[in-house]
């Protein structure tokens, strides 16, 4: 059986009394479609932060393609392979986008405090700008400051600078949240763009989405992971449609 790209064995995160994340375990294998989904105060952004190193666990591993990371913070888990994106963007808004893009270029290839100078004068950094604008659609804002893009553009980029820090897992939270309906189109076909051989899951409210998208669906309520399948499965779980979709079992 091949290796997992990122593995949860029975993470627990307990903030004083509150049980926020109890006992998960689960696996995504590499170049999986997953996603995570469940109602408001599941604990999918305390798992998130889990697996990406933002907080600890009270119990539990974290393992990158079988490599124990839970003592590692946010910044090593992205040097071996796992970056994610965030609810609210975390974008540079003064700096338009082919530069934020050559940040992080420079910064995952160790260059990121010369990025000024290095930028332009190396053809492989401007070649990779070029490429991930032309992606993610951005190449008629390239030159636009971050802050003056429409909301799904913002999206768009964040997308891309996750990108380039060459992932072998991607943590998507919430990546259409707040964009308009005339723009998440756009929001899809970037994912469905996403390199086959990256890992990724898609924590998303937005279930016109995750059933696009997913190939298998984690579901979680209260902390605890109720049900795992494919997305026809799922859909038919009246434990799902009950705690989730707030229908009645019967």
């Amino acid at each position: 059986m091949s290796v997992p790209a990122l593995e949860a064995r029975g993470l627990v995160k307990q903030f004083g009394a509150l049980l926020a994340t109890d006992d998960v375990s689960f696996t995504i294998q590499a170049g999986a479609r997953q996603a995570l989904i469940g109602p408001n105060g599941a604990g999918k952004t305390t798992l998130i932060n889990l697996l990406t190193g933002v907080v600890e666990p009270t119990e539990g591993q974290v393992l990158l393609q079988d490599h124990n990371v839970t003592a590692l913070s946010s910044s090593q888990r992205v040097r071996l392979g796992l970056s994610r994106t965030f609810q609210i963007n975390q974008l540079f808004p003064h700096l338009t986008p082919a530069e934020s893009l050559g940040l992080a270029i420079s910064e995952r290839n160790g260059s990121g405090a010369d990025f000024w100078r290095v930028a332009g004068t190396r053809p492989a950094i401007v070649a990779e700008i070029e490429e991930l604008l032309t992606r993610f659609g951005l190449e008629g804002e390239m030159d636009q400051p971050t802050r003056k893009l429409p909301y799904g553009k913002q999206r768009l980029l964040e997308i891309a600078l996750a990108l380039a820090t060459r992932p072998r897992v991607l943590l998507l939270d919430e990546p259409a949240a707040g964009v308009p309906e005339e723009e998440r189109q756009d929001i899809l076909a970037a994912l469905s763009a996403l390199p086959a051989d990256v890992a990724i899951l898609l924590i998303e409210h937005d279930m016109d989405l995750v059933f696009t998208f997913a190939t298998r669906i984690s579901v979680l309520v209260a902390g605890r992971l109720l049900t795992e399948g494919e997305p026809e499965e799922i859909a038919a779980d009246e434990r799902v449609r009950a705690v989730y979709l707030g229908e009645d079992a019967g």
